[in-house]
């Protein structure tokens, strides 16, 4: 700006300052603000340790390098005297071992503590650590030996985020597993004496992958763990210790950092920054939205002055307001500064709409892009409108509009929905409803470090765009094992067999709507249900049952098997996949193949229905032998005969000694049983295939296989892909069939498979990688390989020579686009022979790998080493025999044997050993493999082969066609179109290439991101769209974003984050809704992003971000609301202002109004399910320590199998509940799509994001057809105990539930409950009454129902509280008031399911929160509650109620009363939809209801529920009164039991005359006068300002306040004047109950 146009703005500024400066003069109210922060539950985390657990994320070895960087300079560095220069000189470290712009990011990181997680994670395994072994004062100095017994329960004092104290005032320690040590003098002695790890005395600590383990520890030797932080001394003198052990073999060295508290003076100036006080997060949003006040709901009584925090009177004069920066105004004209001040605040106060006009209205989305295209900093002015959008919006509706920007937006909204939002990253579309800073930084971290080291692989600039744009494969892909072959067998062919002439043939028919569960009837084989089973086993006659039973019942699908026998196939894999000629000349004992010859005999002469009539009878004849398993040869010779004898032309016993005998047909039974080996279905028992994808064999996963295929199917049909002359299964089969299954290759979806990037290992100068030298199919050697198979292979073992040999097999059989590398894994225990081997296997493929015999010679060489060394026991010294077999296996293949005499005989031992160790650290390292395992790892994708799988050359071809095609075949593709520009030439082997597209397709797997993609391109962005060039970025965003909207307000935060430290290129199409009604957005919203500001300048102290709003009206009510991320669980933890209903004039002299919340916990959420089933509703979980295995429990819901649980930073440890969840099923290992089960599964929360688990359960054998829920019998509901064995789950669950209701203490009392008198002389069974209540009136109110409760009941009782809503202050009053009128009280909550419709309204959310999670939110011991609105008054015992007998329903609800004749109008029930839905029904009320918990759960009411809200919610017109509208929708599925009327009274629709009798008393709104609340409770209910009075005076004495006496009359209602003169006009809170 020019001298002449600051003097012009000044000039303005005054004139406007002098006319407005009457209405300052006036003494207009000062401007007022409100501060939000948010802290974590934890005690604070060092940065400087932070930040090594940052670098550690971008490369192990950094982690290292900043630790002795760090050591090195701390003699020579002056102390760093604040926070802010610490967080330099921190970030200076760590960015010199970083390029931009991951140095940027790194910095950022460490400002929004990002890693502070992971550091409350090792606090929690130091506490173990500890509690291993017994500490008793004076014992700090020595060595501890290992005491199991004094393992203390430190899981409580951890749940609190308490930090550990310091051992004996010892700052670090080492763990050896065996012992602790605090001395280094103790820890040499211990490293010097030889440890021998095979003895097993003590048990190694167990190592994570997670942890930092030493570059040069050596993978077996004994583990040493330091518990120590970076920058205290005895840190450096351990760390000195232990470096140098790791470098000499005798320890693997692992830190853990973690700094005691008390430990903090002990530790360099900058070594505890961060430490005085919890984390202040950033990465949330805060809103305040406009309050709608029609029922006037907020308390009278004054805030008292409370515990202020400091008031910051600082504001942010960096931000524009209305086209002015007044931080550049004051700069310049520093003098004039109250002026100035006095014209921003008339600036911003000036106007707050809520309201406009219809015509105002109507383009304003339009107008809002185009003052954002049009900013000179697009982002910034986003971002501004949408967050302050009320005081902008009068300016933004009086903007000029440019036609052009209108048609573009219209034509665009042609190909996406108005006001939609998408977000990709690099192509990736990312949910933008989840998306929130944490996982965006790391998302976007992600990105640039695989950018950084395409870099270094000299890759171009253009190349590596491509290359991170390349999507995963997509998750719905399925694979289907092609099984057509002569070998299948069908019953049944609908196109052809008479049965079905009646069906009608057109394939339309399928698009049909028909009934749920109903089938179709079509003349078409669309689905082929094909079992492969072993005709003599158990599981195969079953299936055989199955087929005939669901053929008869004409279940419109085709049957077919696939006969193969086991012994058979046993056989064939001993033999190397070949058939075994022994055993076909001996195969008379093998029941199976003689089954499956007579089988054929009958096919061919007497048909296929006759065959299976065959197989049927032999098992009919099983059964009726009671033979328990096996099959008998008489029973399989009385079945054939009993088949065949009506039609028979012989004698069957002629034809039967005939067939035993004859050739073709057991040469066609062989056939068979080699085809099912080759699909590799035979190894799984009997499975099924349903149109080639494999099922277990039972009927209802048969069904559900077919419910699967049908949407397929339908959706090629309606696209005329599938037409009426169509074969579908050869259609699907060409598509995506494979030859072969094999299920830890085809992982099905829950199962991702395991990937590692093995580029950083290709960049290292002295990799393993680098030194490998490959075999090839003959003729190939030079041709680029994009697939790589690394075979890790214990050559002491007989399995890893299986393994090596199929390798070598698998490239005779030839393999244009792959080459095989090998690398060894022995244990400890390679001998001299397995060395030789070792060596001569070196030599031939680093030197001859290009010769004609090289596969040939090492196929033979495996073959004698294995039957030599490994099955024969020999000597292990002599390995003479082994050279001289080389060199004649050398001199048969065209090897030059002369080479192979010359290095062989003097190999050294020591150097092949050393480079056994150097592979067994890389492995361990970086692909997380142990020694001594076999293990394929394909372009980075890992499959351990454990024992009891095989793995054939087969399963190298399918691998490498299924990982070409899905993941390499692209980036192959791109590699190709590189110019190479300035790479030597010499450099450009086919070897470096395809080490090139190793690298790169195994680095790209790691990104967990969608695969779905959205065509931006198609939208024009001429006119409406903000674009961001940037050439030399690798991060590129496409987005679509409605700027007035609430995902568009957290958007624009983000975007504008990124643009600053990462400076993509982005493409932003604006996309608005065209014709608006109302205001689009009613809030103040601030996205709060941490800043270098954050640290103090003048001490140590560590602010955090803060949201802060200046300005905000003074006459309007806010409603304040937390934007987090998905897995936080917060809650308000200092707030002396009511946050439901904010009036700033009401502040008096405070200027700004301060929030602080507390991240309380993480959610974490999770999916279970049963392969082939349903999801197993009601399976329970637990989950705790190692030491406390039960701290949380939960229950599996039937919708998606959803479950979730609080959890904290750390180790936890997911188990199946004891009783009949553990009884009946057990948890299935996951990846490596292995069969075993596991009792326990790990999970770790080391960040601020959550996780999300998928855990798969299957039955316990014999347990099949048990059912989890075990209905109670109805007469008898759960109110006495159950005799003999009916006290099935539910008391089960009691019995270990009961500890967990309400923490350990309470439990002991609760366990005699019926036996003590509780305090207040209450005796019997406890009462459970839950409510919920958000804002100071509400909850007053509520203290008022716990009075009237308490008053007229005589039992005890335990309130419970949803806490998400409930304010500081009430929290800290419940535990005096509770002590005092003696009752307990437990707070709880649930998080809202993400895939459950979200609501936006705070009002409606807690209406939600009485009715959607009733089956999930109380622990499961509870078994009934009652639900009492915090408005009610209650006039009689509870007892009544609780005892009171429901008829077996679920709920229990007082029908709404119509005595009230003037309410008619309002009785929407009465009339339309309402009317017809009950059909005579009532319409309940929901301020009282009664939860019978066991028969909720029991009948899955909660799923139903949820399913009936899911489909209702997404209406906007529907669910208006959600928790009341919600169950008399659903009475029909979820029955109610109507309570008698007087349950429940109300003024507005009940009138006077049954008030007399009322037992409760609720304050409804009246939407006819729409008197405010506390006016009608004082007059309406005589006792309430009694009991008002006595819970206004409790809480004052315990908050330390005095109270102003009432002296109020109470006003008679003819005089309330209705405060809307139109009482038709209702809004949501007309017929509401809160």
């Amino acid at each position: 700006m020019g001298r002449s146009g600051f003097c012009f703005l000044i000039l303005v500024v005054f004139c406007i300052c002098l006319s407005g400066h009457s209405v300052s003069a006036q003494n207009r109210s000062k401007p007022k603000n409100v501060q939000v922060a948010l802290r974590a539950k934890w005690s604070g985390t060092p940065l400087l340790l932070e930040a090594g657990e940052l670098l550690s994320k971008e490369w192990k070895d950094f982690f290292w390098d900043f630790v002795e960087s760090w050591l090195h300079s701390d003699n020579l560095d002056t102390e760093s005297s604040t926070a802010k220069d610490c967080l330099k000189k921190i970030a200076k470290f760590g960015k010199s071992l970083l390029t931009e712009p991951l140095a940027s990011i790194f910095e950022f990181s460490l400002t929004l503590r990002s890693a502070s997680p992971r550091l409350v994670l090792y606090r929690q395994l130091a506490e173990e650590s500890l509690s291993s072994f017994p500490l008793t004062d004076d014992v700090a100095p020595k060595t501890i030996e290992q005491n199991e017994t004094a393992k203390t329960q430190t899981s409580e004092s951890f749940l609190s985020g308490s930090n550990l104290n310091s051992p004996g005032n010892k700052c670090c320690w080492v763990d050896t597993g065996g012992s602790l040590f605090f001395e280094v003098v103790d820890l040499l002695t211990w490293l010097d004496t030889p440890n021998d790890l095979t003895d097993g005395a003590f048990q190694q600590p167990e190592i994570f992958e997670f942890d930092h383990v030493h570059p040069d520890s050596t993978a077996g030797s004994p583990t040493a763990i330091l518990y120590g932080a970076l920058g205290t001394e005895c840190f450096k003198e351990f760390h000195k210790a232990l470096s140098e052990a790791a470098k000499k073999g005798r320890a693997k060295y692992v830190i853990r950092s973690v700094l005691p508290s008390g430990c903090e003076s002990k530790t360099t100036s900058c070594g505890a920054i961060g430490t005085r006080e919890p984390p202040n997060l950033g990465g949330y949003g805060v809103e305040l939205a406009l309050k709608n006040m029609e029922y006037k709901a907020m308390d009278d009584s004054t805030v008292k002055k409370g515990v202020t925090l400091e008031d910051p009177h600082t504001e942010d004069l960096s931000q524009e307001v209305r086209g002015f920066i007044f931080s550049r105004i004051l700069d310049r004209k520093p003098e004039l500064t109250s002026e100035v001040m006095a014209f921003r605040d008339y600036l911003l106060s000036a106007t707050v709409s809520d309201t406009l006009d219809v015509w105002e209205l109507k383009d304003l989305g339009h107008q809002t892009a185009q003052r954002i295209v049009h900013a000179s900093d697009p982002l910034q002015s986003m971002q501004e409108i949408n967050q302050n959008f009320p005081s902008i919006v009068s300016s933004l509706s009086r903007t000029k509009l440019n036609d052009s920007i209108k048609d573009e937006i219209i034509e665009n909204q042609r190909m996406i929905p108005p006001g939609k939002s998408l977000l990709a990253l690099n192509g990736a579309l990312i949910n933008v409803e989840d998306i929130d800073l944490h996982s965006l930084v790391d998302m976007v971290h992600l990105e640039l470090s695989l950018a950084d080291q395409y870099r270094k692989l000299q890759i171009p600039p253009s190349g590596v765009r491509k290359f991170l744009s390349v999507l995963p494969p997509s998750e719905s892909y399925a694979f289907r094992v092609d099984f057509r072959s002569p070998h299948v067998h069908y019953i049944n062919n609908l196109e052809e067999d008479a049965m079905y002439k009646r069906w009608r043939s057109n394939i339309n028919e399928i698009l049909m709507p028909v009934f749920p569960g109903q089938l179709r009837y079509i003349r078409k084989n669309l689905f082929h249900a094909v079992f492969i089973l072993d005709p003599a086993s158990l599981s195969g006659l079953e299936a055989i049952d199955t087929i005939i039973s669901l053929f008869e019942n004409n279940l419109p699908m085709r049957f077919g098997v696939i006969l193969y026998s086991e012994k058979l196939v046993e056989k064939i894999e001993e033999n190397d996949g070949e058939l075994p000629v022994a055993h076909l000349k001996d195969d008379q004992d093998d029941i199976s193949s003689l089954v499956m010859r007579l089988f054929l005999h009958i096919k061919e002469n007497h048909g296929a229905l006759m065959a299976f009539q065959f197989l049927s009878n032999v098992n009919k004849l099983r059964v009726e032998s009671a033979a328990e398993d096996s099959l008998e040869m008489h029973q399989v010779e009385g079945a054939f005969v009993e088949t065949i004898l009506p039609t028979a032309t012989s004698p069957p016993q002629e034809t039967l000694l005939k067939l035993e005998k004859d050739q073709t047909l057991s040469e066609l039974s062989h056939e068979s049983s080699v085809f099912a080996f080759k699909l590799g279905l035979a190894k799984m028992g009997c499975s099924l295939l349903m149109n080639g994808l494999v099922y277990e064999p039972n009927e209802e996963a048969l069904i559900n296989a077919m419910n699967d295929e049908l949407p397929r199917i339908q959706e090629q049909v309606y696209y005329g892909q599938i037409n009426s002359h169509t074969d579908v299964l050869d259609k699907f089969l060409s598509e995506s069939g494979v030859q072969r299954y094999n299920a830890k290759i085809i992982a099905d979806g829950k199962v991702k498979p395991k990937f590692v990037s093995l580029c950083a290992s290709i960049l290292a100068k002295e990799s393993i990688l680098n030194d490998l030298y490959y075999l090839h199919s003959p003729e190939t050697m030079d041709d680029l390989k994009p697939v790589t198979h690394l075979l890790v292979v214990d050559m002491t073992s007989k399995k890893g020579m299986k393994l090596l040999r199929e390798g070598i097999r698998y490239l005779i059989s030839g393999s244009k686009i792959a080459r095989v590398g090998v690398l060894f894994n022995a244990n400890k225990d390679a001998t001299l022979p397995s060395l030789v081997f070792m060596k001569a296997f070196e030599m031939t493929t680093s030197s001859y790998s290009h010769k004609k015999g090289v596969l040939q010679f090492l196929d033979q060489l495996c073959s004698f080493y294995e039957q030599e060394y490994i099955l024969a026991s020999v000597d292990t010294k002599s390995y003479q025999k082994i050279i001289d077999r080389v060199f004649q296996l050398a001199d048969a293949n065209g090897l030059p044997s002369k080479a192979y005499e010359s290095s062989l005989p003097g190999f050294s031992a020591e150097n092949l050993t050393s480079y056994l160790n150097k592979v067994a650290q890389f492995l361990f390292r970086t692909i997380g493999v142990e020694s001594g395992i076999n293990a394929v790892v394909t372009n980075g994708r890992v499959i351990q082969l454990l024992e009891g799988s095989t793995f054939l050359s087969h399963d190298l071809h399918l691998l490498e066609s299924l990982e070409f095609k899905q993941r390499i075949k692209h980036i192959a593709e791109i590699i190709e179109e590189i110019k190479w520009d300035d790479v030597d030439p010499d450099v450009l082997t086919s070897k470096f290439i395809s080490d090139v597209v190793m690298a790169i397709s195994s680095s790209s797997s790691t990104r967990d991101r969608s695969s779905e993609s959205a065509r931006f391109e198609i939208l024009s962005a001429e006119y409406s769209a903000v674009i961001m060039q940037n050439e030399h970025a690798s991060i590129h965003i496409d987005a679509v974003i409605d700027p007035l909207s609430s995902s568009g307000q957290k958007l624009s935060a983000l975007l504008r984050i990124l643009s600053k430290y990462v400076q993509p290129s982005m493409r932003l199409v604006l996309n608005p809704v065209s014709s608006l009604a109302d205001l689009p957005l009613k809030n103040y919203y601030r996205y709060v992003v941490p800043t270098t500001d954050d640290f103090s300048g003048t001490d140590h102290t560590v602010n955090g971000p803060t949201a802060f709003f200046s300005n905000m009206p003074l006459s309007k009510t806010l409603t304040m609301n937390l934007d987090v991320p998905e897995p936080w669980l917060v809650q308000p933890l200092v707030a002396i202002h009511d946050l439901d209903n904010i009036l700033l004039e009401n502040l008096a002299e405070t200027r700004t109004l301060q929030a602080v919340f507390e991240l309380e916990a993480l959610v974490l959420t999770g999916h279970c399910s049963e392969k082939d089933h349903e999801p197993p509703r009601g399976l329970q979980l637990i989950l705790g320590t190692r030491n406390t295995p039960h701290l949380v429990d939960t229950l599996v819901m039937a919708n998606l199998g959803y479950w979730q649980m609080k959890v904290f930073p750390g180790l936890w440890y997911l188990q199946l509940a004891p009783g009949r969840s553990n009884e009946l099923y057990v948890m299935r290992e996951d990846g490596e799509g292995g069969q075993d089960s596991t009792l326990s599964k790990r999970i770790t929360i080391d960040d601020l994001r959550g996780k999300l688990v998928h855990m798969e359960v299957k039955k316990r054998k014999g347990m099949e057809r048990e059912k989890l829920l075990v209905p109670v019998d109805d007469d008898d509901s759960h109110s006495t105990t159950k005799k003999g064995s009916q006290n099935g789950w539910n008391s089960n669950i009691l019995k270990w539930a009961s500890g967990f209701i309400g923490g350990k203490d309470q439990s002991k009392k609760e366990a005699n409950s019926s036996l003590e008198p509780k305090s207040g002389g209450r005796y019997g069974k406890t009462i459970n009454i839950f409510s919920v209540a958000s804002g100071h009136l509400y909850e007053r109110f509520l203290k008022i129902m716990i009075l009237s409760v308490l008053k007229n009941t005589h039992r005890p009782v335990k309130f419970w509280f949803i806490k998400n809503y409930l304010s500081p202050q009430f929290k800290d009053v419940i535990p005096h008031m509770a002590h005092e009128y003696g009752f307990e009280y437990e707070l709880i909550t649930y998080k809202w399911p993400t895939w459950l419709h979200k609501q936006k309204e705070k009002q409606r959310i807690i209406w939600a929160y009485k009715i959607l999670f009733l089956d999930v939110i109380f622990p499961l011991a509870l078994e009934k509650v009652i639900f009492v609105d915090a408005d009610q008054i209650v006039r009689t015992d509870m007892g009544e109620l609780y005892d009171m007998d429901l008829k077996g329903r679920p709920l229990a609800y007082t029908p709404f009363c119509d005595n009230n004749k003037d309410m008619d109008g309002y009785r929407f029930w009465k009339q339309g939809f309402w009317k017809d839905h009950l059909r005579g029904r009532p319409y309940h009320i929901s301020a009282l209801y009664v939860v019978d918990l066991v028969k909720f759960r029991e009948t899955a009411a909660g799923d139903q529920l949820r399913v009936f809200y899911e489909t209702l919610s997404k209406d906007p017109n529907s669910l208006s009164n959600l928790d009341q509208d919600l169950p008399n929708y659903a009475q029909h599925m979820v029955p109610i039991f109507s309570l008698p009327q007087e349950w429940l009274w109300c003024e507005s629709w009940c009138g006077n005359a049954t008030k007399s009798k009322a037992k409760t008393i609720d304050l409804c709104n009246n939407p006819m006068t729409k008197e405010p609340k506390l006016q009608g409770a004082k007059r309406i209910v005589t006792e309430w300002p009694d009991l008002d009075l006595e819970a206004r005076r409790f809480t004052a004495k315990i908050l330390g306040e005095n109270i102003e006496e009432p002296q109020e009359q109470i006003v008679p209602p003819h005089q309330i004047e209705s405060t809307n003169e139109d009482s038709s006009s209702e809004d949501n809170e007309s017929k509401a109950e809160l």
